[in-house]
């Protein structure tokens, strides 16, 4: 009886370590792995808050971070009047639909799709939160490759050098007035960078990366990145 009630914990102690064992990047995206995509064409993102320049102003922010990854990226100037040309701006009539004209038409191995589910400023008390999904999707077989959502939230507040005036109502109204002033005066597409930042810190390395098919073994984090970060 002793041995059998060994044998069970010592059962049960080696199934908890292999379920608590973090996946690693290819473990949550082996899509990225099995087909290596070269080439990505950024969609024009789906704005689903009532910020109506939000849409504009982040789809240039995509560019940079993807590049630095690895990829190939089409131009946004180019790619945007294209897609006008074509009728695609309208990125909600792909985000699920068939992807093979980007392949025949711009030569694209994968469509990145972003969904803007919350954009918010919030001047008295100093902060601007954003919650963003990504979608990197396939244009050869349709399958979603990468899917990473992000719920940053951007502390813009001004702490006051006099520890008084966080208690005086004079205090209080100087320190409100100088949130709205750093939140007001901050950079619409900032919070913007931050979350690719964070969400994309584990996107696959792309062809032109030293990292490629190198980093298959680092742990890929959680698919909902939640962060606050002081500016």
């Amino acid at each position: 009886m002793k041995k059998t009630i060994a044998a069970i914990v010592g059962c049960a102690t080696l199934t908890a370590c292999v379920t608590t064992s973090p996946p690693t990047l290819a473990d949550q995206y082996p899509a990225m792995y099995e087909e290596q995509p070269l080439s990505i064409v950024i969609m024009p993102p789906i704005n689903n808050t009532n910020h109506a320049e939000a849409k504009d102003y982040f789809y240039t922010s995509l560019y940079h971070p993807l590049c630095e990854k690895g990829y190939y990226v089409f131009p946004p100037e180019m790619t945007m009047e294209m897609l006008q040309h074509e009728s695609a701006y309208d990125a909600e009539l792909f985000v699920d639909g068939d992807l093979g004209k980007f392949h025949d038409v711009l030569g694209a191995d994968a469509a990145l799709f972003t969904i803007i589910k919350d954009w918010r400023r919030d001047n008295v008390c100093g902060k601007i939160t954003v919650n963003i999904e990504y979608r990197l999707r396939s244009t050869k077989t349709g399958r979603t490759l990468y899917g990473r959502e992000g719920a940053i939230t951007l502390d813009t507040s001004v702490d006051s050098d006099d520890d008084s005036n966080s208690t005086s109502l004079a205090g209080l109204i100087v320190n409100t007035l100088l949130n709205a002033i750093s939140t007001a005066s901050t950079d619409k597409i900032y919070a913007g960078r931050k979350c690719n930042e964070h969400v994309l810190s584990n996107l696959p390395a792309g062809r032109y990366s030293g990292s490629f098919r190198k980093d298959y073994v680092n742990v890929a984090g959680s698919k909902l990145v939640k962060a606050t970060i002081k500016k």
